[in-house]
């Protein structure tokens, strides 16, 4: 019985051959699609679940504990939490301080013809407590865990990492690196290399005793990247802890800080919630992986929407079979087995297919996305498991529907060939489907059209600065180099591709920044809010070209004398003049005093998402670390050249890189420009399988009405007349689909809008680029199959009649 289902069903694929590639294409897409957001979810809720005790593992992270204080939500915590934690509660499992650095490494020549060998490591190099690898499960191939990081100067490295500084990894304990070459460490155990589903892209861990350059009994202030875990006893929620930390808190910040509050995080959340940073440095929120897994499902059924739109329409040209069957003794159980044999062949084939299609088109995801996904079905039984739901779900969601409509024909009506399409049911449905499928498709163009006028809008918007043709070059921070400043500054000034030299901490606009509360003028309260630091030289301001709107600038200094700030501080001081803020004093921690003598016209400091902070400028140049150099666009090659020879004369233990300002702005917005691209994707797909549907259907429809077609062109009826009348049902429907896409992605797109204090106004014309775009797409698709049916000569149609 089976083997003849099989036959029947391959015969049936073979006798309409175009409905069948139709689908088998459709569904291939559609599947295609579904297995490769499945593997995207699937890694990101990956990260950092396989440590043993990662249910009780939990991050104390920087709060406030009412609003309206000067305080940002951070990730970091003071320095001496951990010991303190430790201290007042001994009960806690484990507790572990980890903090995070970049820099560069040198690898000690060895023997007379080897060179000394530097590797710049970025989100890779720590200082962590021993007991930071009782609480994570980070695998050892050599060391002791327990002593590895007990002694200062030592350090374990990664297999990959020592392979790439010692040539074989199990050669490598016992000998030594150099950081920022300042500090030597002895290399005392390997790790295994740390799975790319972490947030701890570990690979070199230095003994915390080891830590330089920090005050580790500062209560108050935050190091970026200075990380505390604890891992909680079974039994011990962290709702109760929590109240503890509120009494520890208490105890040891001062009065005026205990706002300043401390909160726990389960390891779960630290992946996916954007109001804190991680070592990764990559916040994948929940509601865009709910957001895609929605996609993956609307493409399932986008795809499975074809297959009943043609299988229903079809019903009629089948009608007499079912009845000479029944006629036969089959009854109605057989026949829907039948049909979902057929279904199901087809769905095997398409999902044969979908496989090769997403093992093509992984490599271009994972480029895309900057993750590594594999598509492995023999290590990844869940990746069988879900090919096996979505087979499963197609052949139902495709195949039941229409089955049920093709075996409950009369057979006495089948026979006499009085079946017609509106007997065989289904137009309602067919109407509904496709208006379906245009929904989801115009919703995916329109969020397409918001997600690029966003980052368009990144691209031209003006950020109160000159971000064109300026290359920012790290400097070391050594007290030596710092005094090779000026002998690179007049090196640099002499060539004829480069206009300006600056010297700064940061750039004007920065992910990395520096921040504290101060007293004004003179008063004995801080202020209720924190400023941001802008430590630069005076040649700051003409080299981004910061605009000033009051005062002056400070003149060329080493030591800090004069502060510049911007019109956001001003504001926030309650002073409606910006002049009438020159000559107040600011004064930060006590120490650092000095008048204000300018103030500058806001500039963004940060990405678009955020509002512009109060800013304060000075010279301060223990702490530069980046050369902004503005350079002739037309000499930039030899111009780089000539930076680098510089560079590497007055630094020779360094390694050089450069980054153009505009690329370093640009990457703020990586996340969103990576959902641009899926979202097109998404969106093309939606759009292709939507119009195989309606190529499809219009085919049928041309057969069907061939007779119909002719008598309308006997009687005088125009080619162009004959084309709208194939097209203009489906541009009804999908009109319909449109009022019911439009206000639905405006909704959500509007929310995703609020994510951005800078951003653009939802406004009529991408809607009606939307639909526009849908209408053209659908007339493309008809418009063949309808101007064959318009021109065909009716003599052929009607010979019979």
């Amino acid at each position: 019985m089976t083997n003849n289902y099989l036959k029947s069903a391959f015969r049936s694929l073979v006798r309409n051959k175009t409905n069948s590639v139709i689908n088998i294409i459709g569904l291939a897409v559609g599947i295609a699609a579904c297995l490769l957001i499945f593997l995207i979810v699937q890694f990101e809720l990956s990260f950092d679940d396989f440590h043993k005790n990662k249910d009780r593992i939990y991050r104390v992270v920087s709060v406030p504990y009412k609003s309206g204080i000067a305080f940002n939500i951070t990730a970091s915590v003071p320095l001496p939490v951990a010991g303190g934690l430790r201290m007042d509660y001994p009960q806690l499992e484990k507790v572990a301080a980890i903090f995070g650095r970049d820099g560069q490494i040198t690898i000690p020549a060895e023997g007379k013809d080897n060179a000394e060998k530097k590797f710049k490591e970025e989100k890779s190099f720590y200082y962590a407590e021993s007991s930071f690898f009782d609480i994570f499960h980070f695998e050892w191939l050599a060391g002791d865990p327990k002593t590895a990081l007990s002694l200062a100067n030592t350090a374990v490295l990664t297999q990959e990492t020592a392979e790439r500084y010692f040539g074989d990894w199990k050669t490598a304990v016992g000998k030594t690196i150099k950081f920022e070459n300042k500090d030597i460490y002895l290399v005392t155990g390997i790790l295994k290399n740390i799975p790319v589903n972490t947030d701890f892209p570990l690979k070199i861990v230095a003994s915390y005793k080891s830590l330089k350059n920090v005050d580790l009994t500062d209560w108050v202030g935050t190091e970026g990247r200075a990380y505390c875990f604890v891992l909680l006893p079974p039994g011990l929620k962290a709702s109760q802890f929590n109240l503890y930390l509120r009494d520890f808190v208490k105890k040891h910040k001062p009065a005026e800080y205990a706002s300043q509050g401390l909160l726990l995080q389960p390891l779960s959340e630290m992946h996916f919630d954007s109001r804190f940073d991680n070592y990764n440095g990559r916040v994948f929120s929940k509601e865009l992986i709910a957001a895609l897994s929605l996609i993956g499902l609307f493409l399932l059924v986008i795809a499975c929407v074809n297959f009943i739109n043609l299988a229903t329409a079809q019903a009629v040209n089948r009608s007499r079979e079912v009845g000479i069957r029944k006629v036969l003794g089959s009854n109605r159980r057989q026949l829907v087995l039948q049909f979902m044999g057929e279904t199901g062949l087809i769905t095997v084939l398409a999902v044969l297919i979908a496989v090769g299609i997403a093992s093509s088109a992984l490599p271009l995801l994972n480029n895309l996305l900057r993750i590594n996904l594999e598509l492995d079905f023999f290590a990844n039984r869940f990746l069988i498991l879900f090919l096996f739901l979505v087979t499963l779900s197609a052949i139902v969601l495709s195949g039941f529907y229409p089955a049920l409509i093709l075996s409950g024909f009369n057979p006495i009506q089948t026979i006499k060939n009085k079946m017609t399409t509106k007997m065989a049911g289904g137009l309602t449905l067919r109407r509904g489907l496709v208006v379906l499928q245009f929904c989801i498709a115009q919703a995916l163009i329109i969020a397409v059209l918001v997600v690029v006028s966003q980052l368009d809008y990144f691209s031209h918007a003006s950020l109160g600065f000159d971000k064109e043709a300026i290359v920012s070059v790290p400097i070391p921070s050594d007290s030596v180099s710092v005094s090779e400043m000026e002998i690179v500054r007049n090196r640099l000034l002499q060539q004829p591709g480069i206009k300006n030299v600056s010297f700064s901490t940061f750039s004007p606009s920065d992910n990395d920044y520096w921040n504290a509360d101060f007293k004004f003028d003179h008063a004995t309260k801080k202020s209720d809010f924190p400023a941001y630091f802008k430590w630069a030289d005076a040649d700051y301001f003409k080299t981004y070209n910061i605009q000033l709107i009051a005062g002056r600038t400070y003149p060329a200094s080493d030591t800090l004398n004069e502060f510049v700030v911007n019109e956001t501080l001003v504001k926030k001081l309650g002073i409606k003049d910006p002049r009438n803020i020159i000559g107040k004093e600011i004064n930060f921690w006590d120490q650092k005093r000095a008048r204000v003598v300018g103030v500058v016209k806001n500039f963004n400091d940060r990405s678009l998402h955020e509002q512009v902070t109060p800013i304060v400028l000075g010279c301060w140049k223990e702490n530069y670390q980046v050369i902004g150099i503005k350079i002739q666009p037309e000499k930039a090659k030899q111009t780089l050249a000539d930076i680098e020879k510089i560079w590497n004369d007055a630094y020779p233990k360094y390694i050089y890189e450069y980054q153009f300002l505009d690329e370093k702005i640009n990457n703020f917005y990586r996340e969103e420009t990576q959902l641009s691209q899926l979202y097109k994707i998404f969106a093309a797909i939606a759009i292709f399988i939507s119009s195989l549907g309606l190529y499809g259907l219009v085919s049928f429809m041309a057969v069907q009405r061939t007779k119909e077609v002719g008598v309308r062109k006997v009687l005088g009826a125009s080619v162009f007349h004959i084309m709208y009348l194939f097209s203009k049902e489906f541009t009804i429907l999908i009109a319909v689909a449109f009022l019911i896409a439009a206000p639905l992605s405006y909704y959500f797109m509007q929310n995703w809008l609020e994510g951005f204090a800078f951003r653009i106004r939802l406004g009529i014309g991408i809607f009606l680029l939307a639909i526009g775009g849908s209408v053209l797409i659908a007339w493309l698709t008809v418009g063949y199959k309808a101007y064959k049916a318009a021109v065909a000569n009716p003599v052929n149609s009607l010979r019979s009649e």
